[in-house]
């Protein structure tokens, strides 16, 4: 007679693939401070809204992206007003809040994350170019999101870098990009010269491809850039940034995966999309975009790379005139023409001498 059957353990340890990730402390007690601080605006009266950033799309499908946060009063008189970098970090993110966005005639219902970020990838028939879609939360009034639509015979698209791309910002010390994040006022931020009017040739020779902002920023600056961009006639493009806090693995997101992630995933979106990636050599750019070739060459058209002026460089925590990091592995997978000069009408100069630009 076989043995009965053992019953198992009600104490049995659950598999380890079914176990829930463990939170970082460090997330979980900024979770904490951010709910401390929603209870206390909500007693106050005070309701969450969606800021809108601009998203992209392509035929069929749409990707918006935004925060729910519960905003502070505005001092302002005017809209000259000086506006310090701190303003941008005082709202208060509402963690996984649901959002309505409505496209057409049809409505879809998702959750923010965390730390209140919305991205999505959506359903949509919308036609080329600049389409709008409007976004609300905890029936507040709706707000209007922009999104750029990507035609599917596009072939060409630009994906620039920002602080000390387009922005002079010396980012990498953290001391001064503390200054330059929180102190500075936004009137004050100076843009890199030439790369307002080589972003614009760009889009001008060729109407309908993407513009596409990808920066290691937090999204509580997209707001001041979006005005910086605008005031200084930059292209209007779609924004990828990140949320700072910290993950459920680590203190602080790594920006260098959030460039990697977004790059894969525009390869993947636009398949039929080659890239300019423009960056500089103060942080990883050059590493990032030469990873990115040697993955998908037929997604590169060209790389462009704004040398830093040997002060900046200085402040960026390199030697003026010091090589880059992974430049060994660059070298062995540039098949795409590789350009780089100090400011905008450099990079443009080389790349109409390469055959990129007209």
């Amino acid at each position: 007679m076989p043995p009965p059957a053992q019953k198992p353990s009600p104490r049995s340890p659950e598999p380890s693939s079914r176990r829930p990730a463990r939170i970082h402390w460090f997330a979980r007690l900024e979770h904490r401070f951010h709910a401390w601080r929603e209870r206390r605006a909500r007693k106050r009266g005070r309701s969450a809204t969606v800021v809108p950033f601009p998203g992209y799309g392509g035929p069929g499908w749409i990707r918006v992206v935004g925060r729910v946060l519960i905003l502070p009063k505005s001092g302002r008189k005017g809209r000259d007003a000086s506006v310090r970098g701190w303003r941008s970090f005082v709202g208060i993110p509402v963690s996984f809040s649901t959002v309505t966005i409505t496209v057409g005639d049809r409505t879809h219902e998702v959750t923010a994350d965390r730390g209140g970020v919305i991205d999505c990838r959506i359903e949509a028939e919308l036609p080329p170019g600049w389409q709008q879609v409007t976004m609300s939360a905890e029936d507040q009034e709706p707000v209007t999101a922009r999104i750029f639509v990507v035609a599917e015979d596009v072939r060409f698209g630009v994906v620039s870098d920002v602080d000390d791309t387009v922005m002079v910002t010396a980012l990498p010390r953290p001391l001064i990009a503390a200054w330059n994040s929180f102190v500075v006022d936004e009137h004050a931020r100076t843009p890199v010269p030439g790369m307002a009017v080589l972003l614009e040739r760009l889009m001008r020779d060729n109407p309908g491809s993407p513009m596409i902002y990808l920066s290691t920023g937090a999204w509580n600056i997209a707001p001041t850039l979006n005005r910086f961009l605008s005031r200084n006639l930059f292209p209007a493009g779609s924004m990828l940034l990140t949320d700072w806090g910290p993950t459920h693995e680590r203190w602080f997101r790594s920006g260098r995966e959030h460039k990697q992630t977004n790059l894969s995933r525009l390869a993947a979106e636009f398949p039929n999309v080659r890239w300019l990636l423009i960056g500089d050599d103060g942080q990883h750019d050059e590493a990032i975009y030469g990873q990115f070739l040697a993955e998908h060459p037929e997604s590169v058209a060209a790389v462009a790379i704004r040398r830093l002026l040997p002060a900046e460089a200085v402040l960026a925590g390199r030697r003026a005139g010091s090589r880059g990091d992974g430049d060994a592995e660059i070298d062995a997978v540039v098949t795409v023409p590789w350009v780089s000069a100090e400011d905008g009408a450099g990079i443009l100069d080389t790349l109409i001498t390469a055959g990129v630009v007209q």
